[in-house]
Formats: structure tokens, C-alpha cells, sequence
């Protein structure tokens, strides 16, 4: 019987569909859980991280079984091409760069519990991503946003008191989130903070701010349903979420008429600016923002300050000039 017209092209477009994918490496998929169990146990990665991670180090794995690569066999080269792949896929410098730190995680480890004889990812650089610099609001912007919930209700009081502590103690989302009862220390006026990797750090909290988790905390019995250690909580008793947080500082920017977004992380921003432009020393404000690596906290004297605005207003001659004709005006 002679072959229908086109059946080989069929029958490789139908082999092509159906190719199977490379089948992954046990050993691989074992050195990957081994590793994020050490993140978890010794630390402290939260949920969110290792999710990650595990993302970032799945494609890995699939790289290495489609090159039919093992963890010991792996080069320079090998790695240099991995990161072609990311590239070809659309991914930007700082993604490239977070998939690269995941692997380099992995082979480190590895390395310390002498799994593998080398580490190939010792002289890979890393790609430089574009440094962006935070977004702040002024003093004024930051003080009108505090200020705008309606403290004559308790959820009112309850945004107040957190927005107050967000600004005065420059917190992350998580940790304001995270704050028990007993971690405030009123007599002593700080705040005992539990930041990333479950490090805790005690940051100073101004009396303004104090004053009104005070007043919050009279109001607080009203909220309370049943056992709830956290310090904020929603009507229903229970800790306040990240999407409520976002809700209620959106709220706060608009009834504060600031138009630009504003974020949890725009008040941590601006903490760290205004203390900077104020003369406070990058040590102090890298501890109180809970930065292990200095490197971070810099990036906040990259900001033009108030006084450096002000400088150039009155030094350059064209900057003069133009306030010359406004106040003539």
C-alpha cells in the first residue's frame, strides 16, 4: 500500500509536539532541597524566599538536564550559556543577576559540605543592573501623609499609629506587620524589630509616634476577638494583611493629596533620606534599617538633598537668575 501524500511530514511534526522533555536528575533535584532546607534552618529564609529560590534554581535544573550536565561537570562555559538562555528569554539585568545568585547559593553550599571538589561560579561576574534610585516625598509630604487618617475612629487611630511608626522607624511592610504588643517599649522609647533572616534589631521610635500607639492601644480592646499578639489588627481581630497595609497608605495619599504612588517602602525611603540630609551618619541609619551590607544603605546619598537644592539655587548663576525674575514677578 503506498504512503498517503505528506504523511512523513506528519509524522515529524508529530514527533516534534510529542518530544519528550529532558528527564531531571535526582541527584540535581537533592543537592536543590538540601540547600533550601540549610536556608530555612540555619537562616531563617522566610516562605516567600525560598519560593523563590526554588523557582529560580528549577530552570537551572532544567538547563542542566537538557545540556545533560550534573552539578560536579558544570563550567564556566556551561554557566556563560545558562545565562544566554535567561537573556534570550526577555529577562532583565537584575533578574539575571537574582537567578545567578540562587545558583551561586547552591554551588557554595555544595562546596562547604564537600559535595563538589570546585565552585564554578567563583570568577563568573555578575550582570550590573541599573541602580534606581528609591522614590521619597518630601518632609511635608510624609508629614501630610501620617496625618491624614480619620483619628476620630478606631481603625482610624489604628492607621495612624502604624503610618506614624512606619515613618518614624523606617520599617519594612513585614516587620510593622509583625509587631507584637510587647514589642513596644514605651518607657525606653524603642521599638524591637524582627527584620529579614529573623534578626532582630532595636530601633529608636520618636514620642510622636509613641503618643499615638498609645492612643491606639486604648482603642485596641474594641478590634480584639479573641488571643491576638499582633499590634495592628483589622476589624475582624485578626493581624492586619499586606493588602489592607497597601489599602489604607493608598487611602492616606489621597485624602493627603499626593498624586504620585506611595508605597510602605516610600515611607522606609523617606525615613532614611530625611535622617541622611539632616546629618545623621550612614552607620547609624544602616542599623536602624536593619541593612547588613552597608552598600545598601548608600544608595540614599545618591538623593539630592533639601540642602544641596538649595545650594545650587543660590550658587548658579542661571538657577539665581530665574529666582531673581520669579520673585521681581
Amino acid at each position: 500500500m503506498g504512503s498517503r501524500p505528506g504523511a512523513s511530514t506528519d509524522r515529524r511534526a508529530v514527533g516534534a509536539v510529542s518530544e519528550p522533555a529532558p528527564s531531571l536528575d535526582p541527584a540535581v533535584r537533592s543537592a536543590i532541597d538540601d540547600f533550601l532546607g540549610s536556608l530555612q534552618v540555619e537562616r531563617g529564609a522566610s516562605l516567600h524566599t525560598l519560593a523563590a529560590y526554588r523557582r529560580d534554581l528549577t530552570g537551572f535544573e532544567r538547563f542542566l538536564a537538557r545540556e545533560g550536565r550534573g552539578l560536579a561537570a558544570v563550567g564556566v562555559t556551561d554557566l556563560s550559556r545558562y545565562l544566554g538562555t535567561l537573556r534570550r528569554r526577555g529577562l532583565g539585568s537584575r533578574s539575571i543577576a537574582r537567578h545567578l545568585s540562587a545558583v551561586r547559593g547552591l554551588y557554595r553550599f555544595l562546596l562547604d559540605g564537600r559535595r563538589i571538589a570546585r565552585d564554578p561560579t567563583e570568577h563568573l561576574d555578575s550582570p550590573r543592573p541599573a541602580r534606581r534610585l528609591p522614590r521619597t516625598l518630601s518632609v511635608e509630604d510624609a508629614a501630610a501623609l501620617v496625618e491624614a487618617p480619620d483619628a476620630s475612629r478606631p481603625d482610624g487611630l489604628r492607621d495612624r499609629a502604624l503610618l506614624e511608626l512606619l515613618y518614624a522607624c523606617g520599617l519594612r511592610a513585614s516587620e510593622a506587620l509583625g509587631l507584637r504588643v510587647e514589642d513596644v517599649n514605651f518607657a525606653a522609647g524603642y521599638v524591637m524589630v524582627t527584620g529579614k533572616g529573623n534578626r532582630q534589631r532595636l530601633v529608636p521610635a520618636g514620642a510622636h509616634a509613641l503618643e499615638w500607639v498609645r492612643r491606639y492601644l486604648t482603642v485596641r480592646p474594641r478590634l480584639v476577638r479573641r488571643e491576638a499578639p499582633a499590634l495592628f489588627l483589622n476589624r475582624s481581630g485578626r493581624a492586619l494583611s499586606r493588602q489592607s497595609l497597601w489599602n489604607l497608605i493608598r487611602r492616606a495619599a489621597r485624602r493627603a493629596g499626593i498624586r504620585a504612588g506611595v508605597s510602605p517602602h516610600t515611607l522606609r525611603h523617606s525615613f532614611a533620606s530625611h535622617l541622611l540630609e539632616r546629618g545623621a551618619d550612614l552607620r547609624s541609619v544602616q542599623a536602624m534599617l536593619g541593612h547588613v551590607d552597608i552598600s545598601t544603605t548608600q544608595i540614599y546619598t545618591h538623593l539630592p538633598s533639601t540642602v544641596i537644592h538649595e545650594m545650587y539655587r543660590k550658587f548658579h548663576p542661571r538657577a539665581r537668575r530665574a529666582t531673581e525674575r520669579r520673585a521681581a514677578g
